[in-house]
């Protein structure tokens, strides 16, 4: 099956276009996606064994907080990942979900919810907790992004290349890789794209943060700033 505006490989210079922050609720996901970014990155976070679409965090049964902001959660529509994803039976392929936190209960839920949702499209799942990737073992189809922000977690996904071993078992090459961009050098960046389609680099918000991102040789950014990512599509 082919899937109108997937992202493709890495060529002639194009970068992959990840637009963050940008799913705070459906209407400003779908705001993002009709801007023609590739990919729309959707932050999952996991409340009483439901997977859910959101930035803030919890802070209780009642209450929702980001830096500088405490919000009532029953002042606030937290759509489910489930409703997200049947709002979205065209565009599901151009989200990258982030898992956010390490519970248990997480991935395997966010599996099932792509299961009975979205049965078949290639969406992405971006995760700094590895592991996680084992509950997707039985979706093949599934875009995996290995997402690094310390030098240690660098250190590892090196190495992880070097043994040309994925990071979980029976899963094939890896989509991605997405790594601060304050961490990598284009040696690095050689390095890790010889066993992945992708390394993808945040944050990149200013034509300053561009510049350096494609010093860099990444194939892919993640920044909040639309306008900015629209004009890397104007020349395709």
């Amino acid at each position: 099956m082919t899937w109108h505006n997937e992202p493709k490989s890495h060529s002639g210079g194009a970068l992959l276009t990840i637009a963050h922050r940008a799913a705070n609720d459906v209407d400003t996901l779908r705001a993002a996606l009709d801007a023609r970014v590739d990919l729309v990155e959707a932050d999952v976070r996991l409340f009483k064994g439901t997977p859910e679409v959101r930035h803030t965090k919890t802070l209780g049964p009642r209450l929702l907080w980001e830096p500088g902001e405490l919000i009532r959660r029953d002042a606030l529509e937290v759509p489910t990942l489930s409703e997200v994803l049947e709002s979205l039976p065209e565009d599901a392929h151009r989200l990258m979900l982030d898992l956010k936190g390490f519970r248990p209960g997480l991935a395997p839920a966010v599996a099932a919810a792509l299961r009975e949702h979205a049965p078949g499209v290639p969406v992405t799942v971006c995760t700094p907790h590895w592991w996680m990737f084992k509950a997707f073992a039985d979706l093949p189809h599934i875009r995996t992004v290995l997402s690094a922000g310390s030098w240690p977690m660098v250190e590892r996904l090196r190495e992880l290349v070097h043994k040309g071993q994925p990071a979980w078992p029976n899963q094939r090459r890896v989509f991605g890789c997405s790594v601060h961009r304050t961490l990598l050098t284009p040696e690095i960046v050689t390095e890790l794209r010889r066993r992945v389609e992708h390394v993808i680099t945040w944050p990149v918000d200013t034509a300053e943060d561009l510049a350096d991102a494609r010093r860099l040789g990444v194939t892919g950014v993640t920044g909040k700033d639309l306008e900015l990512l629209q004009s890397l599509h104007t020349n395709r």
